[in-house]
Order: C-alpha cells, then sequence, then structure tokens
C-alpha cells in the first residue's frame, strides 16, 4: 500500500521527546503498532512516572496493551477492541478485562474498545473537563451522537467466538470448538473437562490461563450470545430458544440475559426490531453497518460498525491539563434503549494530581 497526496498535504512528526510527558496533565497513547511487539521501555517508563506524579493516563483501542504492559492496569478494569480483548485478558490476569464496554474510565486511567469507541471516549472526557455543552458541539462538529451505549449499537454481538489468536495450537481449541458447535445441547462445564480428559480444577485452571475467563462463565455467556442471535434472526419463542441454546429452562435463560444484557429477552427482540430498517427483506444479523442515523445533534445513538484496530506508529499525546484540574469521573455502563444508562458515582480528583500548565 502507498499513501499519495499532493504538495502541502498532511504529514505526521512527533515534535516532543518522552520527557514532554512529565509536564502533561493528561497522556493518551493512540494505539499500538503490534499487540505481539513489546512497547519500548523508555515509553513504559516514562508512562509510569507520569501516572506516579498525578497525570490522567488514556489508552485506546490497542493502547491498552500499552497500558498493561506498564502495570498502570493492574487490579483495574479496562477494555480494548473486542477482537484483542481475550488476548489481554491472558496476558495480563491481574487485568479485569470486560469486552462489552464501549470505553471504562476508572479515574486516572481511561481505556476504550475500537477506533469509534476511542471518539466515543474522548468526548466523555471533553464533557467531564468542559461540560456538556462543550462536548455536544464538538460532537456535532464530527457528526457523531454525543453520547452512545454498546448495547444501543449491537457492540455486544461482535464477542460471540472472541478467543485468543493462541488457541489454535492449544490442546483446549478442539474442545472449545465442540462447545460452540454444540450449545443446543444440555451440558456442563464437567463435560467440556471430560472431553478434555482432565480433573475439573485443572481444566478451571488451564481454561482461565487461556482465556482469562472462568469456564463456566464462558460457557453461560455463549449461550446468551446464541439467544440474541436467535432472537434477532427467528421467531421462536422465548422457551424454544431457551430449549436451542442449552438452558435448562426459559426462567434460566430469562435471569443469565438479563444480568448480561440489562432487558430480558423479549424487550430485547422488540428493541432490535424497532431499530430495523423497513424494507421488507429481512436484515442480516450480523449487519450492524446498515443501521438508521439519527438526526443529527438529536442524542440518538447509532448502531455500531466495527473498526479494525489502530495499528499507526506509537505516538504518546499529551493534552494540557484544564484550568481547574481534573474534575470528578463518572462509570460508563451499557444498557439497553429502553433502560435508563446506569452512572457511577463520581472519583474524586487523586491526591497530588498535577495541575500545572504544560511548558
Amino acid at each position: 500500500m502507498r499513501l499519495c497526496a499532493p504538495p502541502g498535504g498532511l504529514e505526521l512528526s512527533a515534535p516532543y521527546g518522552l520527557e514532554a510527558i512529565s509536564r502533561a496533565g493528561t497522556v493518551v497513547v493512540p494505539a499500538w503498532r503490534s499487540i505481539t511487539q513489546a512497547p519500548p521501555p523508555a515509553a513504559l517508563d516514562a508512562l509510569r512516572r507520569a501516572h506516579e506524579e498525578g497525570a490522567r493516563i488514556v489508552g485506546l483501542c490497542t493502547g491498552a496493551f500499552v497500558l498493561a504492559a506498564a502495570g498502570l492496569l493492574d487490579g483495574r478494569p479496562a477494555t480494548t477492541h473486542w477482537m484483542y480483548a481475550p488476548t489481554l485478558a491472558k496476558r495480563y490476569p491481574s487485568v479485569h478485562v470486560d469486552p462489552r464496554e464501549l470505553f471504562v474510565d476508572d479515574g486516572d486511567v481511561l481505556t476504550s474498545a475500537g477506533t469509534a469507541a476511542g471518539i466515543d471516549l474522548c468526548l466523555h472526557i471533553v464533557r467531564t473537563d468542559h461540560g456538556a455543552d462543550a462536548a455536544n458541539a464538538l460532537a456535532r462538529r464530527l457528526v457523531v451522537p454525543p453520547r452512545r451505549t454498546a448495547s444501543e449499537m449491537g457492540h455486544q454481538r461482535y464477542l460471540d467466538r472472541s478467543l485468543p489468536e493462541e488457541i489454535g495450537a492449544d490442546p483446549l481449541a478442539e474442545v472449545v470448538a465442540w462447545a460452540l458447535e454444540h450449545l443446543h445441547e444440555q451440558f456442563d462445564v464437567e463435560t467440556l473437562a471430560a472431553r478434555a480428559y482432565m480433573s475439573r480444577r485443572t481444566f478451571d485452571r488451564r481454561f482461565r490461563s487461556l482465556t482469562g475467563s472462568a469456564p463456566l462463565q464462558w460457557l453461560i455467556t455463549q449461550r446468551v450470545l446464541q439467544a440474541q442471535r436467535l432472537l434477532e434472526t427467528s421467531d421462536y419463542s422465548v422457551d424454544e430458544v431457551a430449549g436451542r441454546c442449552g438452558f435448562r429452562s426459559p426462567v434460566a435463560l430469562r435471569g443469565h440475559f438479563r444480568r448480561q444484557l440489562g432487558a430480558s429477552p423479549a424487550a430485547y427482540r422488540a428493541a432490535y426490531r424497532a431499530r430495523r430498517p423497513q424494507s421488507g427483506a429481512p436484515e442480516p444479523a450480523l449487519r450492524p453497518e446498515r443501521a438508521e442515523r439519527p438526526p443529527m445533534g438529536s442524542g440518538g445513538a447509532e448502531r455500531f460498525s466495527p473498526a479494525v484496530a489502530g495499528h499507526g506508529p506509537a505516538a504518546l499525546a499529551a493534552v494540557e491539563p484544564g484550568e481547574n484540574g481534573k474534575p470528578q469521573s463518572d462509570a460508563f455502563a451499557a444498557r439497553l434503549p429502553e433502560v435508563p444508562v446506569a452512572r457511577g458515582a463520581g472519583r474524586p480528583v487523586l491526591p497530588g494530581q498535577r495541575e500545572r500548565p504544560v511548558g
């Protein structure tokens, strides 16, 4: 591939070295060139020093891998692009990875999912620092919704087979493949352990080290995702969907479905069909790029078309802190359209958080 432009075109350069990070109030890692390549030690040291001195650290998309490598995500909730979330969870088991979120605000460390979710997080930061009016004006300028939720975009539907890339060479790969092909049958983790010729305890440990998730939780999630597909693409009743997804009863389906998606199966189906284009032909279950756009500035949500994670050159963007320092932040929670967005309690500014301007 070649990039072409007339004279005077776009040129990306980094006029400052890593030493400039020490004067920043917010440091942004836009992405990382490859999740298989270790970040430079000098960059990791600079991030650690900035965080220790009170800077807010932001990792967009695969930038979460850089934050994790620096140890800034240990014991914290975080997210990244859904394709790489299992790898992040496996490589850094102390990080609480949730690929269902568009972004996670943990006060002084923030992470986002894919490229478009990075815009959502940046708008959230503008809203936190400068208020809703500034964030809404910027969203109008970018021609994007001022606030989106993962469920409104159908983001959850892209997580069904997200497993670490390394699983193909692991002995458990065959067991995982069998489970995904037989979700309509009633089986439990003991069945999977027996197929792997392991004790339940050994299987739990190996499965968690491979996927970053407990096998029971993974199996329930796969069954819920299968139920989503059937609710979107079929006219089966909720009772029939439960049976075709391996749940022992419709009550079990409803309980797990509500816990994971914040709505009942019937409400999810109604909301999904209300968002579908009325063109006469059914919309394929995995084609959210055909979603209708809300009027600009209406505040409505549009469904998600996943973008490929950024793989550009490594860059650390230093953002000047606000005049009054960093105000309290709030947590992001995914909900369906008809369910109010749950907002967590604000996190106070940490002691010693940097408030001096850049330069």
